[in-house]
C-alpha cells in the first residue's frame, strides 16, 4: 500500500500533488523539469510555497494521517547495482512498499534501477547529487545545485517528480528546508535508525529494527557499501514486524 501524505501541507503549507508512480512495462516520460519552482503549476492551488520548519520525523507528522498501525520503511543512498536489485525482490516477496532515498550521481549511472524501484510501486525521495554530509555548511548556491540538481535527474530519469527530500546524514538548515520546499518536496527525517552502514552485523540491525513501533520511520540504506547485513536482517525483520499487525506504508 503507498500511502501518499506529503509536503508542504506537514505543519504549515500547502499539500502537493502526487507523483504518478510508472505501470510495468511503460517508458519513462520525457520531463523537463524548470530550473526554479515547482513543477506542477498547480501546486499549492497557486499559493505561495510555506516552507516546513523542521523534518518529518514519524508518520504522525504527515498530513492526513497515515493509518494507526502503519511503519514507513525508507532505504538511503542508493540505487546499487547490486543491492537495490536485491532489496526490490525481497520487499516484492513480503509485498512490502518503501521509500527510496536516492543520489543524483548514481541515478545517472543506472536510471533503469529508478524506473524500477517506480514501477513496483515504492516512493522516491531526493538525496541531493553527492551526498555532501556538511550541506547545510555549504555556500548557498551549492546548496541549491545539489537539491534541485538531485529532483531533476529524478524526474528527468523517470518522469516523475520526488516529492520527498532528505538531508545526507540528517543535517538540516534554514536553507535546506526551505530550498526544497521551494521545490515541492517534504523534508523527512526518521524515528529508527539502524546505523547499518557501519555494518554491525545483520542480528543487531534487525534488533534495532524490532523496535520499531506504529508511527515510527525506519532508516536502512541499500548504498554506500555492502549491505549484506541489511538484506538478511530485512529478510527477518519484514514478516516478523507484519504478524505483528504493523501494516508497511510508502510516503
Amino acid at each position: 500500500m503507498t500511502f501518499a501524505a506529503v509536503g508542504a501541507g506537514v505543519l504549515a503549507g500547502g499539500v502537493p500533488e502526487v507523483a504518478r508512480a510508472m505501470r510495468p512495462g511503460e517508458a519513462p516520460r520525457k520531463h523537463t523539469v524548470p530550473p526554479k519552482g515547482p513543477p506542477d503549476p498547480s501546486y499549492a492551488q497557486g499559493k505561495p510555497v510555506q516552507a516546513v520548519r523542521r523534518p518529518v520525523h514519524t508518520l504522525h507528522d504527515l498530513t492526513p494521517a497515515a493509518p494507526a498501525n502503519a511503519v514507513a520503511l525508507t532505504i538511503d543512498d542508493g540505487p546499487h547495482p547490486t543491492y537495490t536489485p536485491m532489496l526490490l525482490d525481497l520487499l516484492a516477496e513480503h509485498k512490502v512498499p518503501a521509500t527510496f532515498s536516492v543520489i543524483g550521481l548514481q541515478v545517472r549511472q543506472w536510471p533503469k534501477l529508478v524506473q524500477r524501484i517506480v514501477a513496483e510501486g515504492h516512493q522516491l525521495s531526493d538525496h541531493t547529487v553527492t551526498h555532501p554530509l556538511n550541506l547545510p555548511r555549504l555556500p548557498p548556491a551549492r546548496i541549491e545545485q545539489e537539491i534541485v540538481g538531485g529532483h531533476d535527474r529524478i524526474a528527468q530519469a523517470t518522469g516523475v517528480a520526488p516529492k520527498f527530500f532528505r538531508s545526507p546524514g540528517g543535517a538540516w538548515s534554514p536553507q535546506v528546508l526551505d530550498t526544497a520546499a521551494a521545490h515541492g518536496m517534504t523534508c523527512i527525517d526518521w524515528e529508527v535508525d539502524t546505523r547499518d552502514w557501519t555494518r554491525p552485523g545483520a542480528l543487531t540491525i534487525a534488533r534495532r529494527l524490532l523496535r520499531g513501533k506504529a508511527g515510527d520511520i525506519l532508516l536502512c540504506h541499500d548504498g554506500g557499501g555492502n549491505r549484506t547485513q541489511t538484506i538478511g536482517a530485512l529478510r527477518t525483520v519484514l514478516p516478523a514486524l507484519q504478524q505483528r499487525g504493523l501494516m508497511f506504508v510508502a510516503l
